[in-house]
């Protein structure tokens, strides 16, 4: 054999020496990943990477190494420098696009994505990504194109279901979203929805008690409320301290006006949560619809104190209202008429303050100032032409009891 032969021999099989060994460790770095231990996989991609400084593999290794420690503008770089020497690589595509998922860069997330249908068209788990990118930034129609791709691959999935239940009802389309939840529901249990009635069955069918709650807050934005008391509650057996579930119970009940019952759930969300300012208003709320309203001040003064809160004020200010003290609310409502010149409510209580002090100009003049801001509101509209068809210094009924 030449020297030239012998050479090119020796190299061929270094070649295959290396190959193999960087085969090795790529499998073992991949080993390690799986089982967490992070840092030894990052050495075995760092000795691949001395030998070969752009194989993919270890470039594609670090990216997930970093993603899985958190670091995912670091893993951004990994995949980019790996996509810049092996342009189609699948997995280099699929973990750049999670990454910018990650970062809330949707629309850079989508092209990726894209990019990686271009070698797999009927991937559903990039499909699904996709329609939830969408879905992120508000584009209804591409996203539901996308969620109906993936029921046209694949029928039921159950993701392209759960996804276009969240849709509907981020753009407010409750019936829609409750006939996909109702799907996930029925696809899961093999039951029909208009069969199931039993408490007992749902507090036993085997499903996530998100789709459990999500079908409670169509009904209850739907304001069926009865209806989505069985999903809270089925919820709440699950977990007893959910707060989706104790807010939607605690919601529904509001919206029956079985405000005792209400006050359960406000108050145990509170055992969890004492400082949540929203929880906080809604309790003093109800006990100022229960005409208890030292408790219901106790409530308000207690949101105010940790920040504070639009409702909270105009709570304090229907108590005003209702202890007969008149002059005090019609400042608080003018203060909140200044932070938020567009909420008709407190044009509303306004108005009827000063119908109860028998000044029936200025009510009119307090619902003409609304009507200059260019909105539209039926009951303002509808308050207006009340007192212009009474007679003067006729007073209207306190509003206090309906808010």
């Amino acid at each position: 054999m030449s020297d030239y032969a012998s050479g090119t021999a020796a190299v061929h099989a270094r070649e295959q020496s290396n190959s193999q060994k960087i085969s090795d460790i790529s499998k073992t770095g991949y080993q390690l990943l799986k089982e967490n231990k992070i840092s030894d996989a990052i050495d075995c991609f760092t000795n691949i990477l001395m030998m070969d400084e752009n194989n993919n593999y270890a470039l594609v290794g670090m990216g997930d190494a970093s993603r899985k420690m958190g670091s995912v503008r670091d893993a951004v770089k990994y995949y980019q420098r790996c996509l810049a020497h092996h342009p189609k690589n699948n997995y280099a595509l699929f973990g750049l696009a999670d990454c910018y998922k990650a970062l809330n860069q949707f629309y850079k997330a989508i092209e990726i994505w894209e990019l990686y249908l271009q070698h797999d068209d009927k991937n559903i788990t990039v499909l699904t990504r996709i329609a939830d990118a969408y879905r992120k930034i508000r584009d209804f129609s591409n996203s539901k194109k996308t969620y109906m791709r993936v029921m046209e691959i694949e029928k039921n999935n159950p993701y392209a279901i759960i996804g276009l239940g969240h849709l509907h009802y981020d753009f407010k389309e409750y019936k829609e979203a409750l006939f996909y939840w109702e799907k996930m529901l029925e696809q899961k249990t093999g039951v029909l929805k208009n069969e199931i009635t039993d408490q007992t069955f749902l507090n036993n069918v085997d499903i996530d008690i998100r789709v459990l709650t999500s079908i409670g807050n169509c009904h209850r934005k739907l304001k069926t409320f009865s209806e989505g008391i069985p999903f809270f509650e089925a919820a709440l057996n699950r977990e007893n301290i959910n707060f989706y579930a104790l807010f939607g119970l605690a919601d529904c009940y509001r919206g029956l006006g079985e405000i005792k019952k209400s006050l359960i759930y406000w108050n145990k969300i509170l055992e969890q949560d004492p400082r949540n300012k929203m929880i906080l208003t809604r309790t003093g709320d109800a006990y100022r619809n229960l005409n208890d309203l030292n408790t219901a001040k106790i409530f308000y003064e207690k949101a105010i104190n940790i920040e504070f809160d639009t409702y909270a004020a105009m709570g304090l200010a229907l108590l005003s209202k209702c202890n007969g003290k008149f002059e005090e609310a019609v400042s608080s409502f003018r203060r909140l008429i200044q932070q938020d010149n567009k909420n008709y409510r407190f044009y509303l209580e306004l108005a009827d303050c000063y119908l109860q002090m028998g000044n029936r100009q200025k009510a009119l003049d307090v619902l003409e100032e609304f009507q200059r801001t260019g909105i539209k509101n039926l009951k303002v509209s509808q308050m207006l032409e009340s007192i212009l068809e009474t007679q003067p210094n006729h007073s209207s009924q306190s509003l206090a009891s309906n808010s």
